[in-house]
């Protein structure tokens, strides 16, 4: 059951993860289905945002009692990792189909940033302390992978390039959906900025917090890692 303090499983066998323990089955499982808890969940996550997900509201949706929901998950934290793994359920675009190798990485990083923009709460779960290793994310996972060996990467340069990766795009979304600030708050802030540029000369001059082209930055900044990591692979052993 979830922990009336933090919301954190502290399960004896010290298994916390929903994908790591065996399913419960029994002939009195009740008509209630993990996958119309999933789908309610993640309608109500799109809807009112990770805050407001309680298990009872959660139930509430479903018009049923709390309870039932146990019967397929333990915590608001399983409900979560089986709602994120829910976003991924599209399979990896263009898989192993583009020639080169940053054309598949380009196309399956940018599948996964526009995933996590239509559901801008999932952007943030992954800073959790629990891994991703629901089925579908390991999909897309394992496509970005495997293009990274079909381009040379493995041992530790493989764990390097993934990562890199990896964080470029949460770190693009996480930072895309996070940011809440009025235009006004923009103009005041550049004004203290410029008032102040022989401290900060550079973010003065470059109007620093006008500076919200998500998907451009998005875009080269993928490019200057691809072009690092194709420059990694061909320099010499």
């Amino acid at each position: 059951m979830e922990n009336v303090k933090d919301g954190r499983d502290q399960r004896k066998d010290g298994i916390r993860s929903v994908w790591l323990r065996p399913r419960r089955t029994a002939k009195g499982e009740p008509p209630l289905t993990l996958a119309r808890i999933v789908e309610a969940a993640v309608a109500l996550l799109d809807e009112e945002g990770i805050e407001r997900l309680t298990m009872r509201r959660l139930a509430e949706r479903l018009a049923v009692v709390a309870p039932s929901l146990y019967w397929h998950v333990d915590t608001k934290d399983d409900v979560i990792d089986l709602a994120v793994d829910a976003v991924f359920g599209e399979p990896p675009p263009r898989a192993g189909r583009a020639g080169r190798w940053r054309d598949d990485v380009t196309a399956v990083l940018t599948a996964w940033r526009a995933a996590l923009l239509r559901h801008p709460w999932a952007a943030g779960v992954p800073a959790r302390r629990r891994p991703t290793i629901g089925p579908n994310f390991l999909a897309w996972m394992e496509f970005l992978q495997a293009t990274l060996v079909r381009a040379g990467f493995s041992g530790k340069s493989l764990s390097a390039a993934t990562w890199a990766l990896y964080n470029h795009v949460m770190g693009s979304a996480s930072g895309e959906v996070a940011l809440d600030i009025t235009d006004e708050e923009r103009r005041t802030g550049q004004e203290q900025l410029r008032a102040d540029r022989d401290r900060y000369p550079t973010l003065a001059a470059n109007g620093y917090l006008y500076d919200d082209d998500w998907d451009g930055s998005f875009t080269t900044g993928l490019e200057y890692l691809l072009d690092g990591l194709e420059a990694r692979l061909e320099r010499p052993a």
